[in-house]
């Protein structure tokens, strides 16, 4: 086991406010671009968008701060539009009392231009509404979002029609109320039909969206512990990962045996709040804890009895998120407090 941050390299960001969701763009021309979302308990929310600045001669320098938005409540996750070689529009989505899609503008001659906010969805087709608790983004098809809510459905959304999508095949309004407690995070898995979810109740839901009025419980938690991340592996959608509320555990599942975990990443030395699949690597997977610390683990290497990680980082803080850049294999981002850390893996 060897320690992050010999001779790598570690840039450090300091935002103005704790920061709770974060996330990387997956543009190829954006390749340090970040979203960060603030906890301030109360309405008034932001959502911060920064990257680092380059002297162009392949050197990186002090991080730049683009946009502030406006963001009634936290952010509960922060996603960029899965477009890696900028085909899409410049496309950035925001889930907590609403799902929110906001445009950034592209190209030196929109230098002065504010980012806008191109839609505003609500599953419940009132003013009111239940908070979301997660979203995920379909990597098939870029005009297809998923969200979660604590009310206890799945909603699946058409970006273009901004409808409700029943069907894969048309449009008609169908709400997915298998669980019945709170749905904490929701992710698409192989293609553009088939998702997971994790709940309240403790269990772990296949779905396809050509046959929704159906799911199937691939794993429940042993002590019915509420599921809060769901993460797919990228790289074989055979495998799943978890993680249960309070736990210092993270399990690893292979959906063609799904029943028992194949993997239990246990040495975290308190609960594990973030997990984070490498997007080059079937078996390497980054999980982040209250611990302070990050590891990353090599499953291929491990069974139930699990050893240790193969790489270990401890933060001045207690670990609330962490994502492994798409574009930027290399690097990991993990947020403590006000503070947002890359490090080069």
């Amino acid at each position: 086991m060897s320690k992050w941050g010999e001779k790598k390299a570690i840039f450090r960001y300091e935002a103005p406010w704790t920061i709770y969701s974060m996330n990387w763009s997956v543009r190829a021309d954006q390749p340090f671009r970040l979203a960060l979302g603030s906890f301030i308990e109360e309405y008034g929310n932001k959502v911060q968008l920064v990257s680092l600045a380059s002297d162009w001669v392949d050197a990186w320098g002090d991080f730049v701060c683009s946009y502030t938005l406006q963001h009634p409540y936290p952010a509960t996750k922060i996603m960029w539009i899965p477009d890696p070689q900028g085909i899409h529009p410049d496309l950035l989505a925001t889930s907590g009392d609403y799902l929110r899609v906001w445009r950034f503008p592209i190209g030196a001659a929109t230098l002065d231009l504010e980012p806008r906010l191109e839609c505003l969805l609500n599953h419940n087709n009132t003013r009111f509404c239940s908070p979301l608790t997660s979203f995920d983004w379909n990597n098939s098809d870029p005009y297809i979002l998923a969200t979660s809510s604590s009310d206890t459905t799945c909603t699946i959304w058409a970006l273009e029609t901004r409808q409700v999508l029943g069907q894969v095949s048309g449009h008609r309004h169908m709400h997915l109320s298998s669980h019945n407690k709170e749905v904490y995070d929701i992710a698409f898995g192989e293609g553009r039909d088939v998702f997971a979810s994790v709940g309240a109740d403790g269990s772990l839901r296949l779905f396809d969206l050509r046959r929704l009025d159906r799911n199937t419980i691939v794993y429940q938690e042993p002590q019915r512990r509420p599921l809060l991340r769901l993460a797919w592996n990228k790289q074989d959608f055979n495998y799943v990962a978890t993680l249960a509320m309070d736990s210092t555990e993270v399990a690893v599942l292979d959906l063609r045996m799904p029943r028992s975990p194949v993997a239990r990443l246990n040495r975290h030395g308190a609960c594990v709040n973030g997990l984070t699949w490498a997007p080059h690597s079937a078996g390497l997977i980054c999980t982040a804890s209250d611990d302070c610390q990050a590891f990353i683990w090599d499953i291929q290497q491990t069974s139930c009895a699990v050893e240790d990680p193969i790489l270990t980082y401890t933060a001045k803080g207690e670990i609330n998120n962490v994502q492994w850049s798409a574009s930027q294999p290399d690097w990991i981002a993990i947020c403590y407090k006000n503070f947002l850390e890359l490090l080069r893996v």
